[in-house]
């Protein structure tokens, strides 16, 4: 594929608001996760939480589309001056020619969560101030993003379970290659609900202490919250160095089940291999790998078995033991941390996990490092099979040189 450059970015979770903020808590290893004291929630587990969205509100010609995913988004577009960056190129490319691609897996289901608390006794009737298009639908998201920076061009939800918002750069991209766009406002948010929190207990899959992926007593996944965006442009004829870029992509589906991953990794592996593929770059070449890394028994697993397949020493960890598993925003959000160890050369460790499981056959890393790196793997598997692997470079990789001699 021609590569494509992500010309600005930011991140907010329980970790960090915005690029200073995340970057410190990966350098320290820091993670964010805590005893889950969300609402009136009983359950014995740990969340990572955004905090102070309850009181962050939208500006007054937006209050339709008010709910807690939509709080988080606004917090995280203001950060790192992205929304301003946004603009900019409306005023080089035009309104019309900036797409939105936005993931998520339950948008503002919190908001109709509460809106079913304050039925009327009588008839059933839901509030009248309910707004299930602005709020739970999940165009919401998309729709209010568009709405607050000005933008008329193609817009699209992505709910694909957990690969969502690795998708919307797949999505972006092919509307980039078609020439319908010039550029994509590219991300996901997910915030924190009672229907993920209760479902996932449900399933027996929530920890009680802060999660630890690929580490030989886990036990379960952390639940956290978090936006990440970034804008997806072509590669000018001149780059920065320390220019990101989206090399690959590559896109499967096990259809094995509907929530177990295929117990050898079948799709995580085609996934990778096809990202690594349309970018022509060899197993060999990849410095690190942000995997998905769950902390399930069955994902980490998995996982593991297409890395020992196709990367087998290559430097891994998971950084939800840090942010938690941000569903629908993970691909988006480990997106990002992936842009900012390419930048600046760091290496993140798994934090929480202390004993790596020795049937596990990768180089899973406890302790953070500094170093040059090139190229990087971010993974994102969801319910049903759906995965998506994102490869990105830095500008001085040699490929920045080979996408403009294209254009």
């Amino acid at each position: 594929m021609t590569p494509l450059h992500l010309s600005f970015f930011t991140a907010t979770s329980c970790i960090g608001t915005g690029l200073d903020a995340t970057l410190a808590a990966l350098r320290d290893q820091r993670g964010g996760l805590a005893p889950c004291h969300f609402g009136d929630v009983k359950l014995n587990t740990c969340v990572g939480e955004v905090p102070g969205l309850e009181a962050l509100a939208l500006p007054p010609e937006l209050a339709g589309f008010d709910c807690r995913n939509n709080r988080l988004a606004l917090l995280a577009l203001e950060q790192d001056g992205f929304a301003s960056r946004v603009r900019e190129a409306v005023a080089r490319y035009g309104a019309q020619r900036v797409g939105v691609f936005l993931g998520t897996s339950t948008a503002g289901v919190l908001q109709t969560e509460m809106a079913y608390r304050q039925r009327d006794p009588q008839t059933g009737a839901l509030p009248a101030g309910f707004n299930y298009a602005g709020s739970h639908n999940p165009f919401s998201l998309p729709g209010f993003v568009r709405t607050h920076l000005g933008l008329q061009g193609p817009a699209a939800a992505i709910s694909s379970a957990c690969s969502s918002g690795a998708k919307v750069f797949a999505s972006a991209r092919r509307m980039l290659e078609a020439g319908l766009i010039d550029a994509a406002v590219v991300g996901g948010v997910d915030t924190l609900c009672l229907t993920t929190l209760y479902g996932f207990n449900s399933l027996e899959l929530l920890s009680a202490q802060p999660c630890r992926p690929y580490d030989v007593n886990r036990n379960g996944i952390s639940i956290g919250e978090g936006a990440a965006f970034a804008l997806l442009e072509r590669v000018p004829a001149q780059v920065a160095d320390d220019a990101i870029l989206l090399l690959g992509i590559g896109e499967s589906s096990d259809a094995h089940h509907m929530s177990a991953p295929h117990p050898e990794g079948l799709g995580a592996r085609l996934a990778m291999e096809q990202a690594l593929a349309s970018a022509g770059i060899e197993p060999s070449q990849v410095d690190y790998v942000n995997l998905h890394g769950t902390a399930t028994r069955s994902n980490d697993a998995a996982e593991a078995q297409a890395m020992a397949a196709l990367l087998p020493s290559t430097a891994c960890s998971s950084t939800k033991g840090a942010t938690g598993h941000t569903l629908g925003a993970a691909g988006a959000v480990e997106a990002v941390i992936c842009a900012l160890a390419l930048r600046h050369g760091l290496l993140p460790a798994g934090i929480n996990t202390t004993q790596r499981d020795p049937a596990l056959l990768v180089d899973y890393r406890l302790a953070s490092s500094m170093q040059p790196l090139q190229y990087v793997l971010s993974n994102a598997f969801g319910f049903g099979g759906s995965n998506c692997s994102l490869l990105f470079g830095r500008g001085d990789s040699g490929d920045a040189s080979n996408a403009a001699s294209r254009h």
